[in-house]
């Protein structure tokens, strides 16, 4: 298909459609069969864990888990892509936090909804960047603080602390125990080769 010498009439059309194509399809992780099994794993127990001790935690039982969204995504790089600096535990932590923490405080100061979920998203970045933080659920979970109503509660910050603060915290602690016992090395700690390019 992207043999020069094809000269053919249909030729050019693919030729630009593969090369469009290579460039928005990014390589996924190379992970064999056993890696992605263990990712479902991790991701499954990581989740239901989370839910199931916010319940209990929180007096609202196994029915009521009481997880934010953006803890899916979380658990994605937690279980899929653990050496990945994004999937960290002060990334996970600090980044949903202070994201957190952002949202509410843009949605209290800026009444229109959709500048405010702008500003929430990119200030969340910047926090994160200068905290060295960097989790992209963070932006979701800036975006879950504007639009989802915390600021009209009562203790509009208590949102950064319960669900955020501790679904992440007990999300990273699942990562930790699953990674320990799945036998993966987390937190990931760069070899000196990678540290020194």
């Amino acid at each position: 298909m992207d043999n020069p010498t094809d000269f053919s009439p249909d030729a050019a059309p693919r030729l630009v459609w593969s090369r469009y194509y290579k460039a928005f399809v990014a390589v996924p992780p190379d992970l064999g069969a056993r890696e992605r099994l263990i990712s479902v794993a991790g991701a499954i127990i990581g989740i239901v864990t989370t839910g199931l001790l916010c319940g209990v935690l929180a007096g609202t039982g196994a029915a009521h888990p009481l997880l934010v969204a953006p803890m899916g995504a979380s658990a994605v790089l937690l279980f899929a892509v653990p050496a990945s600096p994004l999937a960290q535990p002060w990334s996970i932590l600090g980044g949903n936090v202070l994201s957190a923490l952002v949202g509410i405080a843009v949605a209290l100061a800026i009444p229109n909804a959709t500048v405010a979920a702008g500003l929430g998203v990119g200030l969340a970045i910047a926090v994160m960047s200068l905290a060295r933080c960097l989790h992209p659920p963070g932006g979701a979970v800036a975006l879950s603080a504007v639009l989802g109503g915390a600021a009209g509660s009562a203790q509009p910050f208590m949102f950064a602390l319960y669900p955020v603060g501790l679904n992440s915290l007990l999300l990273t602690l699942a990562g930790l125990a699953f990674h320990r016992m799945s036998g993966h090395s987390y937190p990931h700690r760069p070899k000196l080769s990678e540290t020194t390019h």
